[in-house]
């Protein structure tokens, strides 16, 4: 069975938008194809006249403080990003969650950007990039230009980005500061099936004994990636206190949209264990905030 027609390799951002312009049928983007080429074979992806592989782009695949900032390329595999001490110095929640998708040999080739573009609102990296603030940087004909993370998400597997017309380049992340830290964790069904069935990322900023600053990211919780905000406003100038968790929690509970799914879990089980998630990962990014940075 032929999955698709014409194949490119371009070495540059601008040859790849050409390669998308002028493909004269349906057109993807694959950097490690190990969603999309799944994807492709059983039938849960259209049929595609031409793939342009970006993955010997050198640009996509930069990971370096740039500006201030950290920048994670889009082409990055995700081996790269757990061995990194740049990512692990200043975001750690990237580190766990890269680490735990797939296997080793998925990780070798999977990329981040390939993570987020496949636009699941359970996806490790998309949840972990929500909570440190992540910015994407996008190219089209035009130039490039940096959107908040969420604008990249419509729906279930569905991006914002333009198909045929537009790049995923890669993310900013802020630098980690004193007394700031992060921290991913999820659950996972224990049948093999490699999904969650609930994940979160904590970013929080200590001042002295109060969290003075905080995101949490969660998934799957609705139909994107979602923000806690409401019960980042309860926790915000607190002290870490289980009266205040358990406040956080139910406006958690009350800002989310968990549903019982035959692959995942009960609405129910989601519940509990979204009480179990934010104190245990709350807790691992605010003892880290005690640390030492290198």
């Amino acid at each position: 069975m032929t999955l698709w027609k014409e194949y490119y390799l371009p070495q540059n951002i601008d040859d790849a938008l050409k390669s998308l312009a002028s493909a004269p049928g349906p057109v993807s983007l694959v950097a490690g194809g190990t969603d999309l080429l799944l994807d492709l074979q059983q039938g849960r992806h259209a049929p595609v006249h031409t793939l342009v592989d970006i993955s010997a782009i050198q640009e996509l695949k930069v990971l370096e403080i740039r500006q201030d900032r950290l920048f994670v390329g889009a082409a990055v595999p995700l081996n790269r990003i757990v061995a990194s001490p740049l990512v692990t110095e200043h975001a750690q929640a990237l580190v766990e969650a890269a680490g735990l998708i797939g296997g080793p040999q998925v990780r070798n080739t999977a990329t981040l950007g390939g993570n987020v573009g496949h636009a699941l609102p359970a996806a490790d990296g998309t949840i972990s990039l929500l909570a440190l603030d992540a910015q994407a940087e996008i190219a089209d004909a035009g130039g490039c230009r940096q959107v908040p993370l969420l604008e990249l998400f419509l729906g279930p597997g569905r991006s914002a980005l333009v198909p045929g017309k537009e790049i995923l380049v890669g993310f900013y992340l802020p630098l980690r500061a004193s007394g700031e830290a992060s921290a991913f964790r999820r659950v996972m069904r224990p049948q093999g099936v490699a999904i969650a069935i609930l994940n979160m990322s904590v970013w929080v900023r200590r001042q002295e004994d109060l969290i003075g600053e905080i995101r949490i990211g969660i998934g799957p919780a609705g139909t994107t990636p979602q923000r806690a905000r409401s019960a980042e406003g309860i926790l915000r100038g607190k002290p870490f206190a289980e009266q205040d968790l358990a406040q956080a929690l139910d406006a958690l509970l009350a800002e989310t949209h968990f549903r019982t799914s035959p692959h995942r879990s009960t609405a129910e089980y989601r519940h509990h264990l979204a009480g179990v998630l934010l104190k245990e990962t709350l807790s691992a990014a605010w003892d880290r905030t005690f640390s030492t940075r290198a």
